[in-house]
């Protein structure tokens, strides 16, 4: 094994703590269990209130504006992209959908405009300056981007990643490294992983079907979240069976989802086009998992001992999720809950899951049909809707459900659309439709045995 000065063990070490700390411990406050990141990103928000809505409006223009003006520069070097770049240089498609959510943005904050957009269930919901997601994303965007070098740069990827390795490619087909993203989904908060799965993406440590495995089977909502939800369909007494049954269907989920469509037809290949390369992976001759990761994790430390190199990727992750992502959750979330609120497309769309939750015996069918699939605009709809079923297995069901579909437009879902991670909005249906399907006959066997 290769020697390293004891200061860069301190560099592997301390800055991985800092990290897991900030990322993965959760603590407990008045408003339920939260990691340390979640906490800083409230505590901003509550002060940042009264001019975080003009703040975002700026961004949102700055993404629109450059992204417009872009289409008439040519590029400087195309192949080796610069930071404006990699923010302005996109597609018509995204430029498009960039200002349709700076226009959304704007008739929320300065009230003009169709009502349907700038409702409080909508664009309102979205935008609120106190609790709204778009607003609350830039403040988490701030200490989860600038941060994330505590996790990704100092060998703490590479040293769990090595270990882990066993266990996360042969179950879920993903690199070991990614037990990291799912422990800080799951601990933490859905966003953050999807934020770390696309940094990872971007700089070559996962290839596009790892990317979207990742996103998709691990950005799970935060146990926080998980209490709110059985607490809204009124069943907290619950919490300990819910949990386990809400993890249950994320491993068999993690497990299959993998193995079929769309996931399964994914390039294995890097961002960059080159094939996988699971020679990573292998132990070196005269090394235990241990050894060797040790070792690729001081390489790493060593590596990133420049403290500006820290500051100029935190500083990056934070620009590009202002400029590049947040107007997209706008875009698409909006319409999303615009659907939700003002047509009955999914009511119909739950149709067919009326037969389907019959046949697994549970009661009121009928009404619990449309919480199936008016999550995917939002992950808080189906409990809100499901509130006043009076059946208790059905209520159960259906917070087991609404937190395993993952894929929510309002959140996880426009998130993923806005990052590099190669996944299109079919995709996220079929994706949606699949997992509701697989965790539903779980969570209605749970259902019966505890009611």
């Amino acid at each position: 094994m290769k020697k390293y000065s004891v200061a860069t063990y301190f560099y592997f070490i301390i800055p991985s703590l800092i990290g897991v700390f900030l990322f993965m411990t959760p603590i407990l406050t008045e408003e339920g269990w939260k990691v340390p990141i979640a906490i800083l990103a409230n505590v901003l928000a509550g002060i940042v209130a009264p001019i975080i809505s003009y703040f975002t409006i700026g961004m949102f223009a700055i993404s629109a504006i450059g992204a417009l003006i872009a289409k008439f520069i040519p590029r400087k070097n195309a192949k080796e992209p610069s930071m404006l770049d990699t923010l302005f240089y996109v597609n018509w498609f995204w430029t498009i959908t960039r200002i349709i959510g700076l226009a959304f943005a704007s008739m929320v904050v300065f009230n003009f405009g169709p009502s349907a957009i700038n409702n409080e269930n909508t664009g309102g919901l979205l935008m609120d300056p106190n609790e709204g997601l778009v607003t609350f994303l830039f403040t988490i965007f701030l200490f989860a981007g600038f941060l994330l070098p505590f996790l990704t740069n100092f060998g703490l990827l590479e040293f769990f990643g090595t270990m882990m390795v066993k266990i996360m490619r042969p179950l879920f087909k993903s690199p070991g490294r990614s037990s990291i993203d799912a422990l800080t989904s799951w601990v933490g908060d859905g966003t953050i992983g999807v934020l770390m799965t696309s940094k990872q993406y971007e700089m070559g440590n996962y290839t596009k079907k790892e990317a979207a495995i990742i996103a998709t089977s691990f950005s799970v909502v935060s146990i926080t979240f998980c209490i709110v939800v059985l607490d809204t369909v009124h069943l907290a007494r619950y919490f300990i069976p819910y949990y386990l049954t809400v993890v249950l269907c994320g491993i068999v989920l993690a497990i299959i989802m993998p193995r079929i469509y769309p996931l399964a037809k994914k390039e294995d290949t890097y961002i960059d086009g080159t094939p996988v390369d699971y020679s990573r992976e292998k132990l070196p001759e005269g090394y235990n998992s241990v050894s060797h990761g040790l070792e690729n994790a001081l390489a790493v430390a060593h590596a990133n001992r420049d403290p500006r190199q820290f500051f100029k990727d935190g500083s990056r992750n934070v620009i590009d999720l202002w400029v590049g992502v947040a107007p997209i959750v706008m875009a698409f979330g909006t319409i999303a809950l615009m659907l939700a609120e003002f047509t009955s497309i999914f009511a119909i769309l739950g149709k067919p899951f009326e037969p389907i939750l019959t046949v697994l015996g549970l009661p009121e069918a009928a009404e619990a049909a449309q919480t199936m699939v008016v999550g995917f605009a939002d992950m808080f709809l189906p409990s809100i809707l499901g509130a006043g079923i009076e059946s208790e297995v059905t209520r159960f069901v259906i917070a087991v459900v609404s937190v395993s579909q993952l894929i929510y437009m309002s959140e996880v879902g426009g998130l993923i659309l806005g990052t590099k991670i190669p996944l299109k909005f079919l995709d996220l249906v079929v994706l949606f439709i699949l997992r509701t399907l697989i965790s539903l006959p779980i969570a209605a066997l749970v259902g019966h045995l505890l009611f």
